[in-house]
């Protein structure tokens, strides 16, 4: 079993960064678009940080999505997502079940993760990227 969990650790690294990236995305679209409907009624103003943070979400979350520019695009996203947990959600009270942050303080440790250990496989920065066994002059890694 661990030697096919070894094996295919790489393509998860890819499914989870598509799936985290792909419902930030629909945040963000519902901030700034409306859609998918969101509770809190009409977008924000033009400028607000709510507004703002759609942007991020929206156009950082495609990045991530796609796999271009990943490491930057999700360090940024993690920083967003520990940023709209204390402003938000923390204020709200200490407990993250109750506070409605749950799911923020995961997408910050998932994007973090992200920007660490890169986008996968499955990305367009992967496939931009020499690796070692195309290329001798890299080596070992």
């Amino acid at each position: 079993m661990t030697a096919f969990i070894d094996r295919h650790a790489p393509q998860a690294l890819s499914l989870l960064r598509i799936v985290a990236a792909l419902l930030l995305v629909l945040h963000g679209t519902s901030k700034l678009f409306g859609f998918p409907p969101f509770m809190m009624g009409p977008p924000p103003p033009v400028g607000s940080l709510f507004w703002i943070a759609g942007v991020i979400e929206t156009f950082g979350g495609l990045l991530v999505l796609f796999g271009i520019f990943t490491r930057p695009a999700a360090f940024i996203l993690s920083g967003e997502m520990a940023v709209g947990y204390w402003m938000i959600h923390a204020t709200k009270g200490p407990f993250p079940s109750n506070n409605g942050g749950d799911a923020p303080i995961l997408f910050c440790f998932v994007f973090l993760l992200i920007a660490a250990a890169g986008p996968g496989p499955w990305s367009i920065d992967a496939s931009r990227t020499p690796r070692a066994e195309d290329d001798p002059r890299l080596g070992e890694r």
